[in-house]
């Protein structure tokens, strides 16, 4: 019997490779297409009826240019991928108007008080954050082998847009990062025994190496506390740590140091380029860093600058 249609996407999707949170974002957005068009089978659907539930999210349920995006992929996949339809140009469709909004940024103070109220791992992770300018997932999928104590860098794997790149590892860390990854080394050995040890790898590598995901310099650099079953291929394994730990930490954090502005986690980031653009360094070597693939969006980081209205001096103050 043919899969249902979910079940056909799901496929699909695993088929790609897409990370689990790309499965459930466009399982979502399939089915609430669906229920929009009063349970119709999206076979019977086509541009017109996605052009109305486009439009429907942007004109009455408001939502951002980034939320409409992803409700568009989800179902240009979906027609696409795994009915295998064509459904044209769409030249009704009502774009969101994405508002101009410039990114939280905290002081090197402000920094400096969330930290003090962050401790262990946590504190190590929201450092690397800060000192490396990682983005929080790229962070959480850290491996050993990343890891460059001698020249002081960390490779980013497949980040953002599937790049590589290269960014500096604060030596303020070396400490706290050594003593993590000597816990890890015991929690590894203690897994070989038990019979497991093994992490998830990337498919191709995992099938020309298949005894990689077992090898020291694969695992994570801050791996989750107990092992669980990998959905797609049944193994018991030890994955990495759930992102929403470090958040909650954060968010915590900032409310005890009193600060009011709505930092997260990637306000770390965000303040990384800024401090950085502050003492004076290249923007592009600060794009560089970010792994930002278009300068343009770096450049937002300039108008956050601690100066003032654009470095202009208060007439008030001339007083």
């Amino acid at each position: 019997n043919k899969p249902k249609l979910l079940d056909q996407v799901r496929i699909a999707i695993r088929q790609r490779h897409y990370s689990l949170a790309t499965e459930k974002t466009y399982i979502a957005w399939i089915k609430r297409y669906i229920f929009f068009h009063h349970k119709r089978h999206p076979k019977e659907m086509g541009k017109h009826e996605i052009e109305a539930f486009l439009n429907f999210l942007v004109l009455e349920r408001k939502v951002s240019a980034s939320t409409q995006a992803q409700a568009l992929n989800a179902l240009v996949f979906l027609y696409k991928q795994v009915l295998e339809l064509d459904v044209g140009e769409f030249k009704h469709l009502q774009k969101s108007k994405k508002p101009k909004r410039l990114p939280v940024v905290l002081s090197v103070s402000e920094v400096g008080r969330v930290l003090g109220f962050l401790e262990g791992r946590n504190r190590l992770m929201a450092g690397l954050l800060y000192g490396s300018g990682l983005r929080l997932m790229e962070c959480v999928r850290l491996r050993v082998q990343d890891i460059d104590f001698d020249y002081a860098q960390l490779t980013v794997r497949r980040g953002k847009g599937q790049k590589d790149r290269v960014t500096m590892l604060p030596k303020s860390l070396f400490d706290s990062l050594q003593a993590q990854l000597e816990k890890v080394r015991l929690l590894h050995q203690q897994d070989l025994q038990d019979g497991f040890g093994e992490v998830y790898l990337p498919p191709a590598l995992s099938r020309k190496y298949p005894q990689a995901g077992r090898e020291w310099g694969w695992q994570y650099v801050f791996p989750s506390s107990r092992r669980s079953v990998d959905p797609y291929s049944g193994k018991e394994r030890r994955h990495h740590i759930d992102e929403k730990s470090l958040q909650r930490a954060v968010r915590t954090a900032v409310q005890k140091s009193g600060i009011s502005k709505r930092a997260s986690c990637h306000t770390f980031r965000h303040s990384f380029a800024t401090h950085l653009l502050e003492r004076g360094y290249d923007i592009r070597t600060v794009q560089e860093l970010l792994g930002h693939s278009d300068v343009k969006t770096t450049m937002i980081y300039t108008h956050v600058l601690n100066q003032g209205g654009k470095g202009v001096q208060s007439p008030l103050d001339c007083l």
